[in-house]
């Protein structure tokens, strides 16, 4: 049972959970929680502070949030517990000002700090919600992740050793859950073979739960989060949206990396290894069913199942007489990308030109610089990648029409198709997104 940084953002959220994981006290759940909503943020803009030359500043900055855990503590535990969670809270006080300390000084890596220092948020909201479960009269255990999960030292984004992973967590986990004990970890946070802590990037709590669950075998992996399930769309662009049923991991990954905010497409790996269901439930509507991804999907009626999309996208068009017939163009191509670690999200290739577009833009003059070795560049900004997904898209006949006759009007900039048998992706500008998304739902589930 993974909660997000919105499950838990306050004392009444916290008190939600408890009751979750109550409800489920006989199913031996492992519980995986975020930070507390905004408190990621806040150690960021700490650690920020404090390389400027001001660790004074960046600590009073946390103030606040220290007395967000500890009002939560004062409000659903009792003495005994809010005494133990005061000595983590002072603990994590005093490391933490040691930590900005150094990051001022530059006396470690500032890369080793920060994923250090942006640890404190799992560590205290998952040593907080063991307090609140106790409380509860719940037989709950903290166990602290960085025991568990072992990666890379790719401090920021680090990939998880799987075989050492999955011995920790059967070797640490396995005996608590036959004692009946409910273990309690932070996400997102791992460490290296050396010891050091790390963080498993974007997503990274999701991940967590995925891996231990994978390793766990689980019967299912929980995503708790503030919307019930997957849904047709963005419900900020489109009020209409609803809850999709059933999809298929295959389905469910294409929409999370084109932008549905309630999965990262790494959640889905470790299930997938395993065939684990994942779904995806809301904390404030427990009794709702929620999305259930399982390996594979029916077909619905109408094709399309949901519809993404994922702005800020700039599109690249590299034009050269030289790839005409050439075999390594595409591998030097490419090459710049990898050398940049920049991820290419859509493309789609002619005779003498490639079109491809990007949503990571920090090396972006580099990438140009490099590209122009190899042909003409054009550069187009302000664009968004909307994804139509579904079981049978590739197959099914008169589908694209549809989709591009309900757009006729609108310029249509790139399209991808066919690489995917679920997934039909095209590019507009940012400006008219909102406007397809609506006309897209309107036109496959006005008659649900």
């Amino acid at each position: 049972m993974k909660f997000g940084g919105t499950s838990v953002q306050d004392a009444e959220a916290f008190a939600r959970v408890a009751e979750i994981v109550e409800s489920q006290k006989d199913l031996s759940p492992i519980v995986v929680t975020s930070a507390m909503s905004k408190v990621t943020d806040a150690l960021i803009y700490a650690f920020e502070t404090a390389k400027k030359g001001d660790s004074q500043t960046a600590f009073a900055s946390l103030d606040p949030h220290f007395e967000r855990h500890a009002q939560v503590s004062q409000n659903l535990t009792g003495e005994e517990q809010q005494k133990s969670f005061l000595i983590e809270l002072n603990l994590a006080k005093e490391e933490l000002f040691d930590l900005l300390l150094r990051a001022e000084r530059r006396s470690l890596p500032l890369s080793m700090l920060k994923d250090a220092i942006i640890s404190y948020g799992e560590q205290l909201s998952s040593r907080l919600l063991a307090e609140v479960c106790k409380a509860k009269n719940l037989n709950a255990r903290q166990i602290d992740s960085r025991r568990l999960i072992v990666t890379d030292d790719e401090y920021g984004a680090a990939t998880p050793v799987w075989n050492e992973t999955e011995n920790l967590v059967k070797l640490e986990l396995e005996p608590l859950i036959e004692a009946d004990e409910i273990t309690i970890l932070g996400g997102f946070i791992a460490a290296s073979r050396s010891g050091e802590t790390t963080t498993l990037g974007r997503g990274g709590s999701d991940y967590s739960a995925a891996l231990v669950g994978a390793a766990l075998q689980a019967r299912e992996i929980q995503i708790w989060t503030d919307v019930t399930g997957v849904l047709t769309c963005d419900p900020r662009v489109c009020s209409e949206a609803r809850t999709i049923g059933t999809l298929s991991y295959e389905e469910a990954s294409e929409l999370a990396y084109f932008g549905a905010k309630v999965l990262h497409p790494k959640t889905i790996q470790p299930a997938v290894d395993f065939s684990i269901p994942v779904r995806v439930c809301n904390s404030h509507e427990p009794r709702e069913k929620g999305t259930m991804i399982l390996p594979s999907s029916a077909e619905t009626a109408r094709k399309v199942k949901s519809i993404a999309h994922k702005t800020g996208i700039t599109i690249l068009r590299i034009s050269s007489a030289r790839m005409l017939g050439s075999y390594g163009f595409m591998a030097a191509l490419f090459q710049v990308f990898e050398r940049y670690r920049t991820v290419i999200d859509v493309i789609s290739t002619s005779e003498v030109s490639v079109a491809l577009t990007l949503d990571n833009t920090a090396s972006l003059e580099n990438i140009i610089n490099d590209l122009k070795r190899l042909g003409a560049v054009e550069v187009e900004a302000d664009h968004a990648v909307v994804c139509v997904v579904g079981e049978g898209l590739r197959e099914s006949s008169g589908l694209a029409a549809k989709i591009f006759s309900t757009l006729e009007d609108i310029n249509i900039s790139l399209i991808s198709h066919g690489a995917s048998s679920v997934n039909m992706t095209f590019v507009v500008k940012e400006e008219k997104v909102g406007e397809v998304i609506k006309r897209l739902h309107n036109e496959f589930f006005q008659e649900i």
